[in-house]
């Protein structure tokens, strides 16, 4: 099949989303408040009520499976990649390389010595499912400044870019780079033509490979632009040099493209009715309902009322085994975020905790037993801390399970 080449205007592939958002930072980072999303999606509001309905009945297995049909669904989004760089840098061959396809075949992007590409053509690979790679004409093409390329070339309908270059790192890619750094886009440095300068050069490759990647980032450094992916490859060489990291970090940054922006709305949404579910609770500690409600026959036995409140916020043993099954992982990977695994491990993790459980306030705490207002306060600062640091746990599990949600196959 033919490829399609088009120079017409691309409409934007993510409505809603902010272009300035840091869509591309990893989501273990943090998950900050963040404006409601729309992608255009219609099943996903649906999808998001399921989930808050799992997680305020403390069914959090239930959670698991519609954050990953969410993910599902989020992971058809288009995403729309630029490759750009100085004319004769071999951008259409590296398209051709990260395609794995040959120069021959017929969906191949034109490759030669004189100058192929005049207009966008775009081009789409099996290895990379929703993903339009649009091959850009070169810059130097035109007499045209690098403003005027960007703006022609359609660059903020763009969500990632791959700025290409070969025997050497001109002041264009550095023009590049800093614009698409302001603009808050995703961008790699990609050096072509590796085995050229293997064959030519006398020095070693080790130090070679240092000596470009050192020139790209200070040059890159001299206008603040800083902590860039550089990858060095060999357009002939489709499998070698660091063409396997690059499609690794590629579709890592594909799944936080499309999902990071909704998913921390989400984590956000997960806060609230967390903070609501420990706020109700609260009022029934300082209501003295918490016997009754708990359904414990000894409210002191803090070892028992730490199973319960596990149980409700769905993170006691059996949901954990559940989640785990359910993102195709061993148990102990959940029970590795969780301080709350009994009440001991609790108590050494939390040291206001440790202090109200102390022997020696414990001894003083059966000793004004006869004074019931000093013991309802104690007992009910012991229980709302409980209470916070199991509701800590809980969202503890919840990032772990969307980070996880997104992790790209390693294929």
């Amino acid at each position: 099949m033919k490829p399609s080449h088009k120079s017409c205007e691309a409409a934007p592939l993510l409505p809603k989303m902010p272009e300035t958002s840091t869509h591309y930072a990893p989501l273990n980072l943090s998950f900050p408040s963040v404006p409601s999303y729309q992608i255009g999606c219609s099943s996903l509001p649906e999808i998001s009520r399921s989930t808050e309905r799992a997680l305020k009945e403390g069914k959090l297995p239930e959670l698991v499976y519609g954050i990953k049909e969410t993910v599902a669904t989020l992971s058809q989004i288009p995403v729309s990649i630029f490759v750009t760089g100085d004319s004769g840098n071999g951008m259409s061959s590296f398209i051709n390389a990260l395609r794995i396809i040959g120069h021959e075949e017929d969906a191949s992007a034109p490759t030669g010595v004189v100058r192929t590409t005049q207009t966008r053509a775009e081009y789409s690979s099996s290895h990379f499912p929703n993903v339009v790679l649009w091959d850009l004409p070169g810059l130097g093409a035109t007499a045209q400044t690098v403003e005027n390329y960007i703006e022609e070339m359609k660059f903020s309908t763009c969500h990632l870019f791959i700025i290409v270059a070969s025997e050497q790192f001109s002041s264009n890619h550095v023009k590049l780079a800093k614009i698409i750094q302001s603009m808050g886009k995703r961008f790699y440095v990609i050096w072509t033509k590796l085995d050229r300068d293997l064959s030519t050069s006398v020095l070693s490759e080790v130090r070679l490979i240092q000596n470009i990647q050192e020139n790209i980032r200070e040059n890159l450094q001299k206008v603040g632009v800083k902590e860039v992916p550089i990858f060095l490859v060999s357009n002939l060489d489709p499998l070698l040099h660091d063409f396997p990291e690059l499609r690794k970090t590629l579709r890592t940054d594909l799944s936080n493209i499309r999902c990071c922006e909704p998913l921390r709305t989400l984590y956000v949404i997960y806060e609230k009715i967390i903070g609501d579910k420990v706020a109700n609770w609260n009022q029934i500690i300082a209501n003295g309902r918490l016997k009754n409600s708990l359904g414990v026959r000894d409210d002191d036995d803090m070892g028992e009322c730490l199973k319960r409140y596990r149980l409700i916020f769905g993170i006691d043993d059996e949901s954990l085994q559940q989640i785990a099954h359910g993102m195709g992982t061993v148990v102990m990977e959940y029970k590795a975020n969780i301080k709350s695994q009994d009440f001991h491990t609790l108590r050494r993790a939390d040291w206001k905790l440790r202090l109200m459980t102390c022997a020696p306030v414990n001894a003083v705490f059966r000793l004004f037993k006869f004074l019931p207002c000093l013991c309802h306060c104690l007992k009910r600062m012991r229980h709302k801390r409980m209470l916070l640091l199991v509701a800590e746990d809980t969202k503890n599990i919840l990032k772990k399970i969307l980070m996880d949600a997104i992790a790209p196959p390693q294929i």
